[in-house]
C-alpha cells in the first residue's frame, strides 16, 4: 500500500470535529482537503484513481443521492440504505430493510438495488 492510499484511506477513519457519525460520506475534493493535510503533495489525479481504485476492491462505497455528486462511504461491512437531508444535503446510514424484487420486463436481469430516503435531518427540521 502506498503512502498516498494510506492517507486517503485513512481520512475517513478521521472524521472531522463536526461529525458525530463515523460513517461519513465525502466527495473527492473533500478527501482531497483532507489529504494534503497529511500529505501536501498528493495530486487531484492521485485521490480520484485511488478512489476507483479502492471502491473497485470494495473498501469503499460510491454513493450517487442525485445531486450530481458522487460520495464515498467506508461503511462496506453492514447493509445499509441511506436517508438524505433535503435542506443541508446531509447523508445519514440506516440499516436497510428487505424490499421485494419487482417483476421485470422480459429479458431483465436486477444486479443491485439501493433505497434513498429523503427529508430533513433533526437539525433543520
Amino acid at each position: 500500500m502506498t503512502a498516498q492510499r494510506r492517507v486517503i484511506f485513512g481520512v475517513f477513519d478521521a472524521p472531522a470535529a463536526d461529525e458525530s457519525d463515523t460513517h461519513i460520506h465525502l466527495t473527492a475534493d473533500e478527501v482531497l482537503d483532507r489529504a494534503t493535510t497529511a500529505l501536501p503533495e498528493i495530486s487531484r489525479a492521485t485521490v480520484y484513481n485511488t478512489l476507483n481504485e479502492l471502491v473497485d476492491a470494495g473498501e469503499l462505497l460510491a454513493v450517487n443521492v442525485g445531486d450530481r455528486v458522487t460520495r464515498y462511504d467506508p461503511n462496506v461491512h453492514s447493509r445499509h440504505d441511506h436517508l438524505v437531508c433535503s435542506s443541508c444535503g446531509a447523508i445519514f446510514d440506516v440499516p436497510a430493510i428487505p424490499v421485494q424484487i419487482p417483476e421485470t420486463a422480459a429479458g431483465f436481469t436486477i444486479a443491485s438495488a439501493e433505497v434513498i430516503y429523503r427529508g430533513r435531518c433533526a437539525d433543520c427540521a
